[in-house]
């Protein structure tokens, strides 16, 4: 009984120190389901967090001390974002995001075909921006070192590899360029 008691006060200490929030850190992830604590704790976590933010219940947020969230922005459930300790996630004011949508700063290396992929650690990060007021549907995935420029959008369930120009339309795996919207 004794070890199950300290086992559950190291998981309670490591949840409270970690730096990500999601369902899988209980303790932090209550507090996302009442409005002014959920505020407070996202405040103290992310690296930037705007007026009008939110981080909602069932979302993920991994390393959040360098991910920024502007003005505005909803982080629906099921949406994850993984930053690393030494790369950033932006996200720009007004940026709207359906739920599902997934980015990474980082992949698996898998360079040795002798080598699980699983001990072969990880590519260096590279960050990831989304400029002001753009669009990005649901179940979305936005690979390392992306920028989705001002007021593009993308499509629900693409697959982004390279950068989205501003004002601009993408859809598909990989995404591309459907069209640009008008000034």
């Amino acid at each position: 009984m004794i070890k199950l008691i300290k086992e559950v006060i190291r998981r309670i200490t490591w949840w409270n120190k970690t730096d990500r929030l999601g369902p899988d850190i209980l303790s932090t992830h209550l507090l996302l389901f009442i409005p002014s604590l959920s505020r407070k704790l996202c405040m103290k976590k992310f690296k930037s967090y705007g007026e009008g933010a939110e981080f909602r219940p069932g979302a993920y947020g991994v390393a959040c001390s360098n991910i920024s969230l502007g003005k505005n922005v909803i982080i629906r459930p099921n949406t994850m974002l993984f930053a690393t300790s030494n790369t950033e996630i932006t996200i720009e004011d007004n940026v709207l995001m359906g739920s599902g949508v997934h980015i990474y700063v980082t992949n698996h290396e898998y360079r040795n075909s002798e080598l699980d992929i699983i001990h072969q650690g990880h590519s260096k990060g590279k960050p990831v921006v989304l400029k002001r007021g753009c669009w990005i549907g649901a179940n979305v995935i936005i690979l390392p070192g992306v920028t989705i420029g001002e007021n593009a959008v993308v499509g629900a369930g693409s697959i982004v590899t390279r950068d989205v120009p501003r004002r601009s339309l993408v859809v598909g795996n990989p995404a591309k360029i459907v069209r640009y919207i008008d000034d």
